[in-house]
């Protein structure tokens, strides 16, 4: 039994078991506990079996349960939109869009390259204008591939399929020495987009792999005629996608480099978390909405059912961005300036119509889609402009993870 120390025994500073069981908010049989194992005194009270308790070791106990629990609805909050639950040196969200280790990515888009942009988020240095990537892509058996496609299938599904095919054909795949990463993230990004074209045949995908710029490539797997225009939405595009801190997608990669894996499968891992209609699909969930909106004239009205339904509009708001997202609005604009008819005119009028009910900002999905449907896009080329820049960011969060040199491995509160 504990024995307590002179200056113990003051009035107040003793609790019967009743008053300590609901100090703690325990059950008595777990006071007992508490006392067998030392984390709490106890001494008998008058001449019967009862017994009291010592508040200062209570209240010490309690603390200790209340500090635990809060770390646990902190981490628990962090999964969702809460507090920031790693170090990184990448991006830094602003109110006036990301931050690409220390350059605004919507100021990046009116004059850079997705490849210097690139190198910036992977090195932290700035390469200059006029950088250019060189070197092979090794190629998969773009024939094989596209045979392998159904007929309704979107980029990102050929993707999916032809990364696995390049990786196996990369004979530097596995060396992870500084200068061979910068290689392999070069291949990996440019493989990306040339396999983007094989839904519209072989041809497309061979040819985008020999484009020696990214949005080149992008619009050869396309065949988007590479006016000056085109080129800088498209441009724009893959710059204000590369990167956006811990994303979901980001994040999958950065589990898969904690595992050790190698680029390929941490860009695997991101790209598949990526085509989830909360991620990269929305854009595919925005233009289900201008389909059915139809003509621009019933924007209002589909936008005030959609609220009195209490549906979700897709593609407003951001929970990062109260006062709108800054990477919206130049695409929009830029599809505006190449296509200001059909499909963006319908968006620029569910954008008016969200702004008169007090609906909400456009965020990235609806410039996303309002870029696909200017260059002309098919079904699902929204987000593979997305998929096309945001791999940029899946690789610089790869390698920083490796840099950690931890695994990523979180605790779950068991609820069963």
């Amino acid at each position: 039994m504990n024995q307590p120390t002179a200056n113990d025994d003051h009035p107040g500073e003793w609790l019967s078991a009743r008053e300590a069981a609901a100090l703690l908010g325990v059950k008595r049989e777990t006071l007992y506990a508490y006392v067998s194992r030392g984390r709490v005194q106890s001494r008998a009270s008058g001449g019967g079996r009862a017994r009291t308790y010592l508040r200062a070791d209570l209240e010490r106990l309690r603390a200790k349960s209340e500090a635990r629990a809060g770390h646990r609805a902190v981490a628990a909050g962090a999964l969702r939109w809460g507090e920031p639950v790693l170090d990184s040196a990448i991006t830094e969200i602003t109110p006036r869009g990301p931050r690409y280790r220390g350059a605004l990515a919507v100021e990046l888009a009116t004059d850079a390259t997705l490849e210097r942009v690139a190198e910036r988020l992977w090195t932290g240095e700035d390469p200059g204008e006029g950088h250019a990537w060189t070197g092979r892509v090794p190629a998969p058996p773009a024939a094989r591939l596209a045979a392998l496609l159904p007929g309704d299938a979107r980029p990102v599904d050929a993707a999916l399929l032809a990364l696995p095919a390049q990786a196996a054909r990369d004979p530097g795949r596995f060396d992870s020495g500084p200068e061979a990463s910068l290689r392999v993230a070069r291949r990996i990004v440019r493989g990306l987009v040339a396999s983007l074209g094989l839904p519209q045949g072989a041809d497309a995908a061979r040819a985008a792999a020999r484009e020696p710029t990214v949005s080149r490539a992008f619009a050869r797997a396309f065949g988007v005629r590479p006016t000056r225009r085109a080129l800088a939405l498209i441009e724009a595009g893959l710059i204000l996608c590369a990167d956006h801190e811990l994303n979901v997608s980001a994040f999958a990669a950065r589990v898969a480099a904690s595992s050790g894996a190698d680029l390929y499968a941490c860009a695997q891992a991101a790209l598949a978390t990526l085509t989830g209609p909360r991620h990269g699909g929305m854009s595919e969930r925005v233009a289900a909405l201008v389909d059915e909106v139809g003509p621009p004239e019933r924007a209002v009205r589909v936008v005030r059912e959609r609220l009195r339904r209490g549906e979700a509009i897709p593609g407003f708001d951001h929970p990062l961005y109260p006062d709108g997202d800054p990477r919206a609005r130049p695409l929009l604009d830029g599809a505006r300036a190449l296509a200001p008819r059909g499909r963006v005119r319908v968006l620029d009028a569910l954008v008016d119509a969200l702004d008169l009910v007090g609906g909400g900002h456009p965020n990235l999905d609806v410039g996303l889609t309002a870029a696909g449907y200017a260059l002309g896009l098919p079904r699902g080329g929204a987000m593979a402009l997305f998929a096309a820049g945001r791999a940029a960011g899946w690789i610089a969060h790869a390698l920083e993870q490796r840099e950690a040199g931890f695994l990523l491995r979180p605790r779950a509160r068991f609820a069963g």
